[in-house]
Formats: structure tokens, sequence, C-alpha cells
């Protein structure tokens, strides 16, 4: 491939890289991860509401990594109540699993930024093999995908997916928005009624799916995949063996 094209490539590559380092950072501060519904069970109880009457019974709820908001319905009107995480819930939520989904965003973002400078490089500047050159770019764009972890034996894991795995368990497993709901109330009690990930939970899948599509432009612009064997070795190979 000429290489004006591969400049072009490679630039594209990088603005990738950009734009989700971008997102993962915007969507680390939003209250867009999950958004739902809370069912003041103690008061739709005790007025035995159903039907339309329910309606007035539940509140909303939205948060995201730090802080959040939810609206209690108790038949009295709304009530908007602001919360934090950081130090307000610490002591009711699972927080080793809430302090991991921030490492492993930071981790993505820290990568992702590495890897567009590496992009730019080969673009504009002189690389060398390995590190810098073509070995180097899908070594930076599989970083940002994938983090090794340690435990029982060494695992590399999807970092988007992780994030999105371990928050998936913190709001569904540990019933993380039935906790904020909950928070210090001794009065009511709050249900989840319905429950779902909203948009920053989404841009983390979709900025890993792009580092993906920087390996197939890496490909695109001429070089092969690492540890794969050109037809030519693999020939060569082949007729020395039968010499021998």
């Amino acid at each position: 491939m000429p290489a004006p094209q591969k400049k072009i490539l490679f630039c594209l590559a990088g603005a990738f890289s950009f734009v989700c380092a971008l997102g993962t950072a915007a969507a680390i501060g939003t209250q867009l991860w999950v958004k739902g519904t809370i069912l003041c069970k103690t008061g739709a109880l005790l007025v035995n509401a159903s039907g339309p009457e329910l309606e007035k019974f539940i509140g909303e709820i939205r948060y995201g990594l730090f802080h959040g908001e939810r609206v209690r319905q108790c038949g009295l009107g709304e009530r908007p109540f602001q919360f934090s995480f950081f130090p307000d819930l610490l002591k009711i939520i699972p927080a080793s699993i809430h302090v991991s989904v921030i490492l492993f965003c930071t981790v993505l973002i820290i990568f992702t930024l590495v890897g567009m400078g590496f992009f730019l490089y080969n673009a504009f500047g002189s690389p060398y093999e390995t590190l810098h050159g073509p070995m180097g770019l899908y070594l930076w764009s599989f970083i940002a995908c994938e983090y090794p972890l340690q435990a029982a034996h060494p695992l590399q894991r999807s970092c988007g997916c992780l994030i999105m795995i371990l928050f998936s368990s913190e709001v569904k497993i540990h019933h993380l928005s039935e906790k904020i709901a909950n928070f210090k109330e001794k009065s009511f009690t709050f249900k989840t009624h319905s429950e779902q990930f909203a948009d920053s939970f989404w841009i983390i899948l979709a900025c890993s799916l792009v580092q993906f599509l920087n390996m197939l432009l890496i490909r695109l612009a001429g070089f092969e995949f690492p540890f794969s064997k050109p037809k030519d070795s693999e020939a060569a190979t082949g007729a020395a063996d039968l010499m021998y």
C-alpha cells in the first residue's frame, strides 16, 4: 500500500483512539450508567394501591460511578435526593467491585491514549520495528482491549468487558439500585420497579470494539497479524523438510 494511504489509515485509527479516550472519560463523570424506577413498597401496601394509583408510589433513580439522583414517590409528591458514592454509600455497596470498575475505566483511557500516540508516530515519524513499528501498533491496540489479571492462573480479559461484567454484577447481583433507594430510610421500604443500563454503560462497549477496528485498519495498511507466518517461509520450510 502506498505511504500516503498508510498515513491516512494510521491517522484514522489515532482519531478513533482519541474519541474512545474522550468518550470513556466523559462516561466516568456522568450519571447515565443506570436509570430506572423504584416502588415505595410500604406506601403502596398501606393504601393497597393498584393500577393507576400505583403510579403515585413509583419514583425514579439514575446514577453513575460517583454520584446520582433519586426521586421518592410515596403518595405525597416528588422528593428529589442527591447522593454520592464516596464516602456516603461505601458502607452499603460492594466497594471493591465499584473501585475496580473505576480502575479499569482509567486503565482503558491510559492505554487508548498510548495507542493513539503510537498510531500518530507511525503516521508521521520514522518508527523502528517491535515496540514502535507494526508489532507495537498491534500490541497497544491489544492492550487497550485486553488487561492482564493475576489469578490462580494468568488470564487475559477484555478491559471493556471487565468493566461491563463487574458493573453488571454490582447492579444486578448485589441489587445496587435497591441499596441506594433504601439508604437512610427508616419508615419506608423501596423496591426496584424497572431498571436498565443507560448511555455511558454502552459507550464503554463501543470503545472496546473500536480497538478491534483499529487492528483491522493496521491489517488493511498491509501489515500481517502477529505470529502469522508468510506463505513463502512455509513453502521454504516444507522444501527443506523434504531434503532431509
